[in-house]
């Protein structure tokens, strides 16, 4: 069986509160790529209103969706590898994030309701608050076969998540670094 070629990017995804920012940072350190919180790319007014208790918009993610797109541009054209945290809940912003490349993964973080809830609760200092996972769930349209997808159920340990991810990958033990 021939090597898989590693992705340039990989985009955590799923609702607020399943982990996309740990696993995320934890799949950084254990491939040796460079790891970006996708909420670092939102513009301030958009932190506002989610931290107000209002649920975003279609036209207030595309700004912020076509910046983590840049991003990812930029570090695949450099020949590069990152990791982003992500949302991307519905089939077009996940379009837009890829813009038709496909050296890039999605990972799609699988949980409950109740699940996330709980893990939402007991969060501290996050300007997502618990109030907006229904709005969430609601815009969730999960990834199909055809988006490339990796999907993981968030019910283990974050170890055991990204062992799970890293064999889906397939890399075998060619796991390319980020480039300094």
């Amino acid at each position: 069986m021939g090597r898989v070629e590693a992705p340039c990017a990989l985009i955590v995804m799923g609702v607020s509160g399943s982990g996309k920012s740990t696993v995320a940072g934890a799949l950084g350190q254990r491939l040796g790529w460079r790891f970006e919180d996708g909420d670092s790319f939102h513009p301030a007014s958009n932190v506002e209103k989610m931290r107000a208790g209002h649920p975003l918009t279609d036209e207030d993610r595309w700004p912020w969706l076509n910046a983590i797109a840049d991003e990812i541009e930029r570090v695949c054209k450099g020949g590069g590898h990152i990791i982003i945290a992500c949302s991307a809940l519905k089939h077009t912003y996940r379009d837009v994030l890829l813009r038709g490349r496909s050296d890039v993964r999605f990972v799609f973080l699988r949980g409950t309701k109740e699940l996330i809830a709980e893990r939402l609760a007991q969060r501290k200092g996050h300007f997502m608050p618990p109030g907006l996972l229904k709005s969430q769930f609601d815009t969730l349209e999960p990834p199909e076969t055809g988006e490339h997808v990796i999907t993981v159920s968030i019910d283990e340990t974050v170890e055991a998540i990204v062992d799970g991810i890293v064999r889906q990958l397939k890399l075998g033990g060619a796991i390319p670094k980020v480039l300094p």
